[in-house]
Formats: structure tokens, sequence, C-alpha cells
């Protein structure tokens, strides 16, 4: 199983950046895919997650009307598009499909 999270960097408040994560080795397309996050010095937290026929959409409060998660499962892929972010958007981003893990792929929002 191999799942890897890639798309992360640095940008300004109210940009935009979009997370990837690609997955091979089990059923990506019978899977729910979720996107979380850690910020420095404090637990992971859940941000968004998608039906394996992105019927049911889910998302944390604080990211609703920024982020839109979305999958190819034709690519084994689920993207995370972040709209207007924030500082306290700022942390590591992981992909989760089943109990598979992305390494995780940092956002930075700084001006």
């Amino acid at each position: 199983v191999r799942v890897v999270d890639s798309g992360g960097g640095v940008v300004q408040p109210g940009g935009s950046m979009n997370p990837s994560c690609t997955a091979s080795g089990y059923h990506f397309s019978l899977s729910y895919i979720s996107w979380y996050r850690q910020a420095p010095g404090k637990e992971r937290e859940w941000v968004a997650e998608i039906s394996w026929t992105s019927v049911l959409i889910n998302y944390a409060d604080d990211v609703k009307g920024r982020f839109t998660i979305s999958r190819d499962n034709g690519k084994n892929t689920a993207t995370l598009q972040m709209n207007n972010l924030k500082p306290e958007d700022t942390g590591v981003y992981y992909c989760r499909g089943q109990n598979y893990w992305g390494q995780g792929t940092q956002v930075t929002v700084s001006a």
C-alpha cells in the first residue's frame, strides 16, 4: 500500500492551494477518503471527507465554504481545493483512506 500526499507550499493569506494524494495497493474507489491536518503544537484534526461515489461530502465547520474535496477514482487520487486561506490553516495536511495515511504535505499561510 502506498499513499503519497503532495501539493503543499507557502501562500499568502487569501490565497489558494490544492494538495492532492495518490494511492495504490488497496481499493481506493471503494473507500471513503478524508483529509486531516495538524498544526504546530496541536493534535491532528479532521478537515473533510468524501464517499466513494462523491455523493456524500462533509467539512469541518471552520473550512466550510472555503475548501472543496474531490476525487478521481480512475486515477486513485483525491484533491483538497483550499481557497481564501488563513494563517490558522497552516499545518501538515494528510490524506487517509481506510486506515492508510499519506506522509503529509506542509501548507504554510503567511504574509
